[in-house]
């Protein structure tokens, strides 16, 4: 099982895709035969494991039109407000060095109890923080940036099994009653959508490397890659 086609201006991005979900199961589990202790820590903090979704970005941005040394997927630091830089996964920054947009990747199979939270604050904290740092100023004499959030879920029991809520003293939001940790980042990607903390957030479940999907049409890949091609077909002129 895998998404529909993702078809953009006459170009297709499903095996693209889907050689992204299977470089991303290969790494994962190289790094968990390489590291030397035997819980998930080696292939949670191991990274490179999203590499093969950069690349199927940088070639939409190339598709858009956005020459290659404009994108940037080394030294990603742009400044904030609250810390002084966050390093992102990409960005595309003109020749006339306006910031178009920055880009999240980030991923999760296992240890969701312990690691969901995490995700969550990483997520806001990282959009407030650059959003504080547009509004006053750091990036100055240029429109808002494309500011975009991927995630990537195992689909498993632990990540379909219903969560206990705690409410030691205040109830919790009835949306949250009954989901499990799938749910839950569905609940996220499209709340980070509502609120406007990113342009465009997508989230995209796999139980194997043949094996992937969405969970609703609105924070599916396809739109997410959409919305970016849309965005930097529409700058243009910035790279003329």
């Amino acid at each position: 099982m895998a998404t529909d086609d993702i078809n953009i201006n006459g170009k297709h991005y499903s095996a693209l895709t889907a050689q992204a979900v299977r470089y991303f199961w290969s790494t994962k589990q190289r790094q968990l035969s390489d590291s030397s202790d035997l819980s998930n820590r080696g292939a949670v903090v191991g990274g490179k494991q999203m590499d093969g979704f950069i690349e199927l970005l940088k070639k939409v941005a190339v598709n858009a039109g956005v020459p290659s040394d404009s994108i940037i997927t080394d030294k990603n630091y742009l400044p904030g407000y609250f810390r002084s830089s966050k390093d992102w996964d990409m960005l595309i920054i003109s020749p006339s060095g306006k910031l178009l947009a920055a880009i999240e990747l980030k991923s999760q199979v296992g240890s969701y109890a312990n690691n969901f939270n995490n995700r969550a604050e990483e997520a806001i904290g990282s959009a407030v923080d650059l959003w504080t740092a547009f509004r006053e100023g750091q990036f100055p004499c240029q429109q808002a940036p494309w500011v975009g959030w991927l995630m990537v879920v195992g689909r498993d029991k632990a990540s379909e099994r219903p969560v206990r809520n705690h409410e030691p003293h205040f109830p919790v939001r009835s949306e949250f009653n009954g989901t499990c940790y799938l749910d839950r980042y569905r609940i996220l990607c499209q709340k980070l959508i509502r609120e406007r903390h990113y342009t465009s957030a997508a989230l995209l479940w796999t139980s194997d490397a043949e094996t992937y999907g969405s969970m609703t049409e609105d924070i599916s890949i396809g739109r997410f890659l959409s919305s970016f091609s849309s965005y930097l077909t529409g700058m243009s002129d910035e790279f003329k």
